[in-house]
């Protein structure tokens, strides 16, 4: 069990990467899962393109656009790529929360999918950032170009954000504008700083 360690997750297009930044400006260190994942994916290129065809290989980099439409749209190949890239993100997270535990400060790990993967990760507090649905799905069509169905996809892709509220240690309501943003993240670093005391 990792004692300092608490992950920051939340739904997609929920805000879970502005909280981070705003958490990182209140002095905590955060492990990003998704930059983990992002280089995984890049040093996996060969297994990529064996599963999923060389198509999703453009410009020596993986077509992530082209790879997420059909990983979205199919469990199958969800699965295949998980099975590819979850072990080596997994063994980096524990890696750098070793090293986090050191300074004996309580740091975030930055884990979209922490509740989707239960089990795989020994961290007992959860920072949820919350956004109401509706709020959700239209900011996902905004931020990605996505079309209402694409969105849809995506969201239910993952466990209902509503269920990951109600699992939360710690709470964070991004329902409003960034300064309401920053009140909660003040708010929840006090809780945070409290606990540890």
């Amino acid at each position: 069990m990792f004692k300092q360690g608490i992950v920051l997750t939340g739904g997609i297009a929920t805000g879970k990467s502005t909280t981070a930044s705003l958490m990182k400006l209140l002095g905590f260190r955060v492990i990003d899962a998704d930059k983990i994942a992002h280089e995984v994916l890049e040093s996996s290129q060969s297994e990529i393109k064996s599963c999923f065809g060389e198509e999703f290989i453009k410009d020596g980099k993986v077509d992530r656009k082209a790879l997420g439409a059909l990983v979205f749209s199919n469990k199958d190949k969800r699965l295949e790529l998980e099975r590819i890239v979850h072990p080596k993100i997994k063994e980096r997270i524990i890696s750098e929360a070793i090293e986090q535990e050191r300074f004996n400060k309580p740091y975030l790990v930055d884990i979209p999918l922490f509740f989707e993967r239960e089990g795989v990760y020994d961290f007992s507090k959860v920072i949820v950032v919350y956004t109401p649905p509706e709020i959700q799905l239209e900011r996902l069509i905004k931020r990605d170009g996505l079309s209402k169905e694409e969105a849809l996809k995506r969201i239910e892709a993952q466990l209902p954000i509503e269920k990951k509220r109600k699992r939360a240690t710690f709470l964070i309501d991004n329902s409003k504008d960034l300064a309401h943003l920053q009140k909660e993240c003040l708010r929840v670093k006090e809780e945070i700083l409290n606990a540890s005391n």
